[in-house]
């Protein structure tokens, strides 16, 4: 391996037997069946990269991709089935924040325990004790046992033992995201110093917005495949097609498993511009919210709908600062004059963030008989700070005076918006700075 190469991983894969039911297992394990008991399951197939010194590196993919598999083996809770994971430099791993730790030991016995488990001397993590301590912020619990912790005291503990034990390799899976928010924070300025001081990180994350801000290259895995390395904006897009099952490896000549380099997105299977052609359902390529509220006489009725990005793409994945549309299809069952169709955008805790109708935009929508259908399309620039929110759609109007709820649909479908600059609060007012 040369000497820049911190981590090398070489054509590896991992297979797990998957058995029925436990007699099975135990079965062949005795030798008692010649018959397989078993099904075959490839957590990961002939996946290959190197991560240079210095570098910061994202591996994306959907639940079940290996992201986490592939970590394992890296620090060596896993053995490979084939191929090597080669690492050069000590490894500090946040890959399951707290185990090791002893529920009846205090929090102070548990740094001096997991320190020791890490291959650190007493007097090395006497060194580092108040760092680890001070960065946890957990006060006079450190002297009490664990057991009697929080959920958000013990893995800010955790974390700041892994943390503070000055690695060459830090390896990250989903672990910044722990405790309140202003330990979310603590936990990205020490990230932020890692990336200065040359570290070299291997990063996992569902945060599409830090892979994108942190990392100089970005892995996609898909069903334990590498399918795609570069950089981290192109991965976020293929990502966005594997997510709706839009990604087509076929589309410029790759098979399943093969990467172009990130230089002009080869092997992506992603159009760069144009109009998506759509066939069938639009709704059929939407993550769908199954437990959506729907109410509504259904006069007219919302049986289509679509996110959008700027590039004509059905997506519920959209990077913050571009142009994005909400289109929905609406059949009329019966004649209906002024309707009034709308979409509102709402976060997680159900608070409604934005959102528009025709009225309020003053669109020129006329009446529709019974058997006719209308299309409908909201572009705007999206301005949200990055996180999870929920999209409703409706379809409402006046009827001799009175007005009328046709069709809703609360909740309809997910939107996740990736940022590399969050400002404060839910929009982002795009101040222009001058300093004089």
């Amino acid at each position: 391996m040369a000497n820049d190469i911190a981590i090398h991983v070489d054509h590896l894969s991992k297979l797990y037997k998957l058995y029925d039911k436990p007699s099975d297992r135990l079965k062949e394990s005795l030798g008692l069946t010649r018959k397989k008991c078993y099904r075959e399951h490839y957590a990961l197939t002939d996946v290959s990269f190197d991560i240079g010194k210095g570098e910061t590196v994202g591996i994306i993919g959907t639940n079940g991709a290996g992201k986490s598999t592939i970590l394992k083996i890296i620090t060596g809770v896993l053995n490979p089935t084939s191929g090597e994971a080669v690492v050069d430099g000590r490894i500090s791993a946040l890959l399951e924040l707290g185990a090791g730790f002893n529920m009846e030991y205090t929090g102070i016995e548990n740094v001096y325990l997991n320190g020791t488990m890490m291959g650190f001397s007493e007097e090395e993590i006497d060194a580092r004790l108040e760092d680890i301590l001070s960065f946890a912020d957990i006060g006079e619990f450190a002297s009490q046992p664990v057991k009697m912790y929080s959920s958000g005291m013990f893995v800010r503990l955790a974390f700041a033992v892994a943390i503070n034990i000055d690695p060459e390799i830090l390896i990250v899976d989903e672990a910044l995201s722990v405790g309140d928010v202003f330990f979310q924070a603590k936990c990205y300025r020490k990230f932020e110093e890692f990336k200065q001081q040359g570290r070299t990180i291997l990063f996992v994350s569902h945060d599409l917005g830090s892979i994108t801000k942190y990392c100089d290259r970005a892995i996609l895995l898909n069903q334990g495949r590498k399918i795609f390395e570069g950089s981290p904006k192109e991965a976020v897009d293929i990502y966005k097609k594997v997510l709706v099952h839009q990604y087509d490896p076929e589309e410029d000549g790759n098979r399943p498993g093969e990467a172009g380099n990130g230089s002009d997105g080869a092997g992506s299977g992603v159009k760069k511009s144009g109009t998506q052609e759509f066939s069938g359902d639009w709704k059929d390529s939407v993550v769908k919210n199954p437990n959506l509220i729907e109410y509504g006489e259904k006069a007219a009725e919302i049986t289509d709908y679509a996110v959008l990005d700027e590039n004509g793409l059905i997506t519920n994945t959209l990077m913050k600062g571009t142009e994005f549309s909400v289109r929905m299809k609406v059949e009329f069952h019966e004649e209906i004059k002024e309707p009034i169709y709308a979409f509102t955008i709402k976060n997680l805790q159900g608070i409604e963030i934005t959102g528009t109708n025709t009225m309020y935009e003053k669109a020129d929508v006329q009446g529709k008989k019974a058997g006719e259908s209308q299309e409908i399309t909201f572009t705007q620039t999206l301005d949200l700070q990055g996180g999870e929110y929920l999209i409703s759609l409706g379809c409402t109007g006046y009827r001799n005076g009175e007005f009328t709820v046709y069709h809703r649909l609360y909740d309809v479908c997910s939107l996740t918006v990736i940022s590399d600059r969050n400002t404060v609060g839910y929009y982002d007012m795009n101040s222009k700075v001058t300093l004089s």
